[in-house]
């Protein structure tokens, strides 16, 4: 005890994890832990935060609070120090989903020629034929219909314009910067992770209101009763 008296344990909830149906959920699961006595940081990243029932759903989440209470019951002597994120995300199913090959291939289809029709139509817009043949006239001096020498090096850049944008060739990467599309499904999947923490808290508490509720009229009908 007189080591748990001198310890501190600094805490850093994780912000998404997975457990298969009916699992539990350790303290080292769900944190990231450091106490100078590494013995009783070992037990702790045994301590049960949660147990998955079926009721519970497929998404749970825990929070700092009921992290640190199960701490104090177990070690009421350990001093607490927590940084990051309030909340963990828990999502429970049996197996990470693998993706189907006939569904990626239909949505690269979609977008490769949805995007080729995008372009074509941006062109028809602004009348791109007609300013490569005005250009073309002014740089040779002669008028030309089909003025290949400059259309085919302008459809080469836009495809090497993209692959530079994006900063992949297949499965090669230029440099180390995250590409627009890296940052967009990143941020995406942070206002997902967001809404379901705030979806479940939100949840959590109208159930505890309505326990509440149900036991403050549960005592004043004992109240009246016994009037």
């Amino acid at each position: 005890m007189a080591t748990e008296a001198r310890s501190v344990l600094y805490l850093r909830l994780r912000r998404r994890i997975g457990i298969k149906p009916g699992g539990i959920v350790t303290l080292g699961m769900a944190a990231r832990l450091f106490a100078a006595d590494h013995e009783l940081e070992q037990r702790l990243q045994a301590l049960v935060l949660h147990r998955h029932r079926e009721k519970d759903g497929n998404r749970v989440v825990i929070d700092l609070l009921q992290t640190v209470k199960t701490i104090q019951e177990a070690y009421p002597r350990i001093e607490i120090e927590a940084f990051g994120d309030p909340q963990v995300l828990v999502i429970v199913r049996e197996k990470e989903p693998k993706p189907r090959m006939f569904m990626l291939v239909i949505a690269w289809l979609l977008l490769f020629f949805g995007s080729g029709l995008a372009i074509m139509n941006f062109h028809t817009d602004v009348s791109m034929k007609e300013v490569h043949q005005r250009i073309a006239e002014l740089v040779t001096g002669n008028k030309s219909e089909h003025p290949l020498w400059l259309q085919i090096p302008y459809s080469l850049g836009i495809g090497i314009g993209m692959v530079l944008f994006f900063n992949h060739l297949f499965r090669k990467r230029f440099n180390e910067e995250p590409n627009p599309l890296e940052v967009e499904l990143y941020l995406y999947e942070e206002n997902v992770n967001n809404y379901v923490i705030a979806d479940e808290m939100r949840r959590k508490n109208k159930s505890r209101k309505a326990l509440e509720a149900e036991g403050d009229t549960s005592l004043n009908r004992g109240g009246k009763d016994d009037g």
